[in-house]
């Protein structure tokens, strides 16, 4: 299974070089090639099995790739796309989907139904947990600005706070480790305002 993840994520890499709009600045090649490393390292420190392992790699790579067509819904999209590719890797139906079940934990809200899911949600949004925060929210903004030139930085800063008031780590490994770190960045980012 590893080598036709190796095989996939060339491919896949490869059509979101291509075919992403330059517009996209959080929403990236960069973007998914993080969450991949971060899924992969959660789902390890989670203990999920080997399979498993892949299967949420799978799952990363693909949470995105819907933005090659569509920006609201992209999640739905990418399951569109994960399930074409996939069967011509020889994918079982089984784990299609959950590799779709997976991709769709992602869409926020965030409601994660399996343990893949979780890991994935917790991976696509590690880095509010990180002192990366300012520059990928950066990142974001810059994105969200291009598609909606009235979105004034204030505005901004009030729709972060607000969605950090919300969300939640899921994974145990997140809630432990992660957690107290974004609630510092939210602080932060609440006393810069």
């Amino acid at each position: 299974m590893t080598d036709r993840f190796d095989i996939l994520l060339k491919d896949v890499t490869a059509l979101l070089s291509k075919q992403l709009s330059v517009h996209l600045t959080y929403h990236n090649l960069n973007h998914t090639l993080y969450v991949i490393k971060k899924a992969e390292h959660i789902a390890l420190k989670e203990k999920v099995s080997h399979k498993n392992v892949v299967l949420v790699k799978i799952a990363a790579l693909y949470h995105d790739v819907g933005f090659i067509k569509i920006r609201d819904g992209h999640e739905e999209e990418s399951c569109k796309i994960a399930k074409r590719q996939l069967k011509g890797y020889n994918y079982s139906k089984e784990d299609i989907d959950v590799v779709c079940e997976t991709i769709m934990a992602t869409k926020v809200p965030q409601n994660a139904t399996n343990h893949l899911g979780q890991i994935l949600a917790d991976a696509d949004l590690e880095y509010l947990a990180t002192n990366r925060f300012k520059p990928v929210s950066e990142l974001l903004y810059q994105e969200l600005k291009y598609f909606n030139k009235d979105l004034s930085r204030n505005q901004w800063d009030q729709m972060q706070i607000d969605f950090m008031e919300k969300h939640k780590y899921l994974t145990n490994y997140c809630k432990r480790y992660k957690s107290f770190r974004k609630e510092h960045n939210l602080q932060k980012l609440k006393s810069e305002k």
